[in-house]
């Protein structure tokens, strides 16, 4: 993605991702976990803040720190380290509410040539999967890295 990301911290496995979200309503912790499904390869992608006094993500919380294009670019750099060290998964995202959902294809459809050099973008289309087209209001996103 061609947008300024922000430094993060990875667990070992490369599965949870730490970062500071900076802007108009301070200094936020935000959390990327991918989580085993019970479909081989298949991950599931989730992002929030970060609860202080749980420790979890929550994918409900409205943060409006006027810095999304920069947050969902660390997202997507994650993308990144997860899929070197597991370069056969398959990343399964999909937000917790429509608007949430409307904002991940936007955040894609804006930097699909970019995105499309390195993953495979599917989007889910009345329960059925195809490449991620701009202008389509899917319901779910599945990435794959490409293989060189």
């Amino acid at each position: 993605m061609i947008h300024e990301r922000y430094s993060f911290t990875n667990n070992l496995l490369d599965t949870v991702f730490e970062f500071v979200s900076e802007g108009t309503k301070g200094r936020i912790k935000k959390l990327v976990q991918y989580s085993k499904t019970p479909i081989n390869d298949v991950y599931n992608l989730g992002f929030g803040d970060k609860n202080q006094a749980t420790g979890f993500i929550d994918d409900k919380a409205i943060t409006n720190n006027q810095d999304s294009n920069k947050v969902l670019a660390t997202v997507a750099s994650t993308l990144y380290v997860f899929t070197d060290k597991y370069p056969h998964a398959w990343v399964y995202a999909v937000g917790v509410t429509p608007s949430r959902t409307r904002l991940y294809r936007m955040g894609i459809s804006n930097n699909l040539p970019e995105i499309e050099k390195d993953f495979d973008i599917y989007g889910l289309l009345d329960e059925k999967w195809e490449l991620f087209e701009k202008g389509k209001d899917y319901q779910g996103f599945l990435a794959k890295r490409k293989t060189i």
